[in-house]
């Protein structure tokens, strides 16, 4: 499954018009001057709403401003955008669940799968368990392959439940040793679930 050609550059970072490029270049350079940098990214926003490179300095600006809320509500609106590129559904959730062809080199197909595993994060980070887990077990069905290392976010969640249950604050859980589809079945036999 592949893209437009048009996405697939925007991932890329190609395609954006001058004025919106400028305007990111100068949301960088304001940096720390938060009035400046949002009016900057609302300039390229209104000049190119759908391109990649825009919602990565929005995500990257409210991420490193520690607004997790608003960074997952960007991460949101890159998931319909990327899906409508890819000919998905536009809800995450209703996307089958087979693995995406492309994921290991395809652009538009591997900024979806970044960018899913960013709203899992999130929603982590944010307390929102149920809709990490659901957006993890997505990106295993996804990316079974783990080319965007979901897992290690999986074995941070895992973590979590355990202390919860458990009431386990010694930070024991799911360790990682392994990368790719071998991440996946060591999380499996950490937790006892048959793969």
């Amino acid at each position: 499954m592949s893209a437009s050609p048009d996405f697939d550059a925007a991932v890329l970072g190609q395609g954006l018009p001058p004025e919106a490029e400028a305007a990111l270049r100068e949301a960088g350079l304001a940096r720390g001057d938060a009035t400046r940098t949002m009016a900057a990214l609302m300039r390229a926003s209104a000049l190119a709403p759908s391109h990649p490179a825009v919602f990565i300095a929005f995500y990257r600006h409210y991420f490193y401003g520690h607004r997790p809320r608003l960074a997952r509500a960007v991460a949101r609106r890159a998931l319909v955008s990327a899906a409508q590129a890819l000919g998905l559904p536009p809800l995450w959730r209703d996307v089958p669940d087979q693995p995406l062809p492309g994921a290991d080199d395809d652009a538009a197909t591997r900024f979806y799968l970044w960018v899913l595993k960013g709203h899992a994060y999130l929603s982590l980070r944010l307390g929102d368990e149920p809709e990490a887990r659901a957006a993890l077990a997505k990106l295993r069905a996804l990316d079974p392959e783990d080319r965007v290392g979901a897992a290690v976010i999986e074995a941070v969640r895992l973590r979590q439940v355990r202390r919860l249950q458990e009431g386990d604050d010694d930070g024991d859980g799911p360790a990682l040793a392994a990368t790719g589809a071998k991440a996946w079945r060591a999380l499996d036999a950490a937790s006892g679930r048959a793969a």
